[in-house]
């Protein structure tokens, strides 16, 4: 699950109806990926005060990407998480096998409690900037040139043997972050228990990016909203388009690497569009 922060201002605290399903949420299915992202600014008559912006994304059990839900609250508490959670399973979401997420506590405790049995990855790039946080910035590079060790490893063993060596290396002159990277073992290498070709698409939140980019471009160009609703309407047209965009792309895992998740293998036809 990908976590990002965004700033727009509204001219009015109402909050969003109930209606708008299609707009807040994406269709469910049986994805394998669960990603997220946050953050706005409200504006009411008064004052700015902050509002927050959720999406999540996925990949279903046959390979393609698609969008599965977007809504705005309040803020961004541990409540929020679940009632948005608890959204996307009464409309269908199942099957889910991965979120990948920054490590937010509210997030964390909302997917355990609704979405039980999925594993949840850390990305590793807001681990980084965590750890990073605990050193001098004039040792920050080689510090993460060293981290980054960990993921050119090709197996799991390695990668977590290589975790050990490296926090064992910090520890004596940067005993903090050795602590850090200790209690972040499990959760930032959760990403080797699934095959070696879905890694880099798992570990991070990086192919959320682009996605991420062009709904800031999208409400900056705006500036200022009259009501939440207007942003509802607005990155829900950005999301929309992603998700036409995908349903007719290449497929982000193959159907022979998903039958190593999965337990079975099923030959999917692409569309003509992606196929040429």
């Amino acid at each position: 699950m990908g976590v990002d922060r965004f700033l727009c201002r509204l001219s009015s605290p109402k909050r969003p109806d109930e209606s708008g399903q299609f707009s807040r949420h994406g269709d469910g299915g049986d994805p394998l990926r669960f990603s997220s992202s946050e953050q706005f600014h409200e504006l009411p008559v008064e004052r700015v005060v902050s509002t927050a912006v959720v999406l999540a994304i996925g990949v279903t059990a046959t390979g393609e990407r698609e969008v599965l839900g977007l809504d705005v609250g309040p803020s961004e508490d541990g409540g929020f998480w679940l009632q948005f959670l608890r959204s996307l399973v009464s409309r269908g979401l199942k099957g889910v096998r991965l979120v990948t997420s920054d490590s937010h506590q509210g997030l964390k405790n909302a997917i355990a409690a609704t979405l039980s049995g999925t594993c949840w990855q850390r990305c590793r790039v807001h681990f980084m900037r965590n750890a990073l946080s605990h050193v001098p910035k004039a040792s920050a590079m080689m510090v993460a040139a060293t981290i980054r060790t960990v993921f050119a490893q090709p197996d799991a063993t390695g990668a977590r043997d290589q975790w050990r060596r490296v926090a064992d290396s910090f520890r004596g002159r940067f005993p903090r972050l050795a602590e850090v990277m200790d209690d972040a073992e499990t959760d930032v290498l959760a990403y080797t228990t699934f095959p070696v070709e879905h890694w880099k698409q798992i570990w991070s939140n990086n192919p959320l990016e682009r996605l991420n980019k062009e709904i800031k471009r999208r409400t900056n160009v705006v500036g200022i909203f009259p009501n939440p609703d207007s942003i509802v309407r607005l990155v829900g047209s950005v999301l929309s388009e992603q998700h036409d965009e995908w349903q007719v792309s290449k497929r982000y895992f193959s159907a022979e690497s998903l039958a190593k998740v999965t337990g079975r293998f099923e030959e999917i036809p692409l569309p003509l569009a992606a196929a040429r």
